[in-house]
């Protein structure tokens, strides 16, 4: 995920799954609960593609996520329709929209005990615009300077007005300036060392509600309750003291543990078969929810023949959506363009369907009419994840059709990251899911068509127009939100209709299996007909997430 999901599946002896599942502190019985007390123990536990990574300032995937949104604080807190404050109280802005002003909570503590202040905004933000990774984008020729005016209040000085700025905040995660500083090794960042990035992969430096507790690579990360969490614990009581992720997402060793209570809540990327199989299990359901993922097939739009739009058109008409639906992507809904239904600034565009004529018909457009089948694609998929073999198969298949090959190719996540991250080596086709980073239509198609972020998991089609990028911050830089609306759709109807770097397969409605002794607020809204919609990371927001221990 997250800000990648990546799809990589772990492959892992059930005997190595299984010395990752008791937490540090009392021992559970095969039903989950403390031998001699009759009660359960107050954590959540959970499987995930990886072990996340601690550091914020350089990761954007779903395990990862799901620890920052636990570990640190952040100026403001996404809501369904917008942010509340959080370590900022209030803030305010010039006419102009270049300079925001932020007065923070006093009082906040890190989990070292010392306060949060100004001057770790500033730290945390100059930190992350120097490493240019993760969430970097958000703030790169955005973020002029940020200045800590007092230790309560901090300035961002914008080099142009961004429309979305306090809402981009929901990822900029503060880390504790001190504790990191204390902690460098040599490295690349000059004064800054390595910025503390060797200690911060079993450390955190967060004043979030839990704190890290233990970590072991490619096995587990443990993390247990700050107690003096700026938010308080009223009304929280029952939250977990602690939550684990546990790497591995082997469908029988996640059916074991659940049927032994050794397991809370499921991955996400379990198949249709796994989740009828869990929700068979007594005392198992399984919730739905989304974090606006989207399901795209991408199109490197740089090689022959996808350097034509004919073609890609082409493509898009040669995906069973329907089926793909059914058998692989249960209960979510085919897009009408780039950007999620649940995301503010969704508009419906043009909408592909199934039809191996009119694909016919495109090719026959193109200037490759003659000497399409001369071309091998290449699918390059990511490896061991059966909802994309199916996808990359039943392409292949209704391509033969019309005389073109389809070449499907396995990889693991690394390699993937590697061969998409140049327009030489980035294969035909891919498939990989993004989200976007935060709740506007314009965090999608900035991610996805921006050429600053080409290259990367989200965009790897290689559009590279100068055009575009001009229409798409023109879009962000307008202060009116209804203004910038309008520029949103105009531009999810330019690239669905002109572009066509990508078919969008499918609005994914996530899913996991959870124990019912858990409750889980996207399983309340479900009760009620709806599906909640959530930043990737926050389903899983500890607090909010209730455990019975009797």
């Amino acid at each position: 995920m997250k800000r990648i999901v990546a799809f990589v599946l772990v492959l892992c002896m059930s005997v190595v799954f299984f010395a990752g599942c008791s937490p540090a502190g009392p021992e559970t019985d095969a039903t989950g609960t403390q031998p001699g007390t009759g009660k359960r123990q107050s954590i959540i536990r959970l499987t995930a593609d990886s072990t996340p990574t601690l550091d914020p300032g350089s990761h954007t995937g779903n395990s990862s996520s799901i620890a920052y949104v636990n570990l640190y604080d952040t100026l403001v807190f996404p809501t369904d329709d917008g942010v509340a404050p959080n370590l900022a109280e209030k803030w305010d802005s010039n006419d102009e929209g270049t300079e925001y002003t932020f007065h923070l909570k006093k009082g906040a503590k890190f989990h070292d005990g010392s306060e949060v202040t100004a001057s770790d905004i500033v730290f945390t933000t100059k930190r992350m615009l120097t490493m240019g990774e993760g969430w970097a984008y958000l703030y790169a020729g955005i973020v002029d300077d940020v200045i800590a005016d007092d230790d309560y209040t901090v300035t961002f000085k914008l080099g142009i007005p961004y429309g979305p700025f306090v809402d981009t905040l929901v990822r900029l995660y503060i880390l504790n300036e001190d504790l990191v500083m204390a902690n460098i090794a040599d490295g690349a960042y000059g004064e800054f060392g390595d910025y503390g990035r060797a200690w911060l992969l079993e450390h955190d430096a967060g004043s979030g509600p839990y704190k890290t507790t233990e970590m072991v690579q490619n096995d587990y990360f443990l993390a247990s309750r700050f107690e003096d969490w700026h938010m308080g614990w009223e009304g929280k009581n029952d939250a977990p003291e602690q939550f684990k992720i546990i790497y591995g997402t082997e469908a029988s060793t996640v059916r074991t543990m659940m049927s032994t209570q050794q397991l809370e809540i499921s991955d996400m990327w379990q198949s249709p078969e796994s989740f009828e199989a869990l929700s068979k299990i007594d005392g198992v359901s399984l919730v739905n929810y989304s974090t606006r993922l989207m399901q795209n097939v991408i199109f490197n739009t740089t090689i022959p023949p996808m350097d034509d739009v004919n073609v890609r058109k082409a493509m898009c008409h040669l995906l069973d959506y329907d089926t793909l639906l059914q058998v692989a992507f249960t209960g979510s809904k085919q897009p009408a363009g780039p950007v999620s239904y649940f995301t503010a600034g969704h508009v419906d565009a043009t909408q592909y369907d199934y039809d191996i004529e009119k694909a016919r018909e495109l090719i026959s457009q193109s200037k490759y009419a003659d000497n399409i089948s001369d071309y091998t694609l290449e699918f390059l998929q990511i490896s061991d994840n059966e909802f994309l073999e199916k996808v990359a198969l039943q392409m292949q298949a209704a391509a033969s059709e019309l005389g073109i090959k389809i070449e499907v190719v396995k990889a693991t996540w690394n390699i993937y990251q590697e061969r998409v991250s140049r327009p030489e080596t980035a294969p035909h086709i891919t498939s990989c899911n993004s989200g976007p980073s935060f709740n506007e239509a314009g965090a999608t198609l900035e991610s996805q068509f921006h050429s600053k972020t080409a290259g990367s998991y989200e965009n790897s089609s290689w559009i590279i127009s100068d055009e575009l990028d001009a229409a798409i911050e023109d879009a962000m830089t307008t202060q009116d939100r209804e203004q910038r609306f309008e520029k949103y759709a105009d531009l999810q109807h330019y690239v669905t209709d002109e572009l066509v770097p990508t078919a969008w397969l499918a609005d994914l409605n996530e899913r996991v299996a959870y124990q019912e002794y858990v409750t889980l607020p996207a399983a309340e809204a479900n009760a009620s007909g709806e599906t909640a919609a959530y930043m990737m990371g926050y389903p899983f927001f500890m607090p909010n997430i209730a455990i019975k221990t009797d």
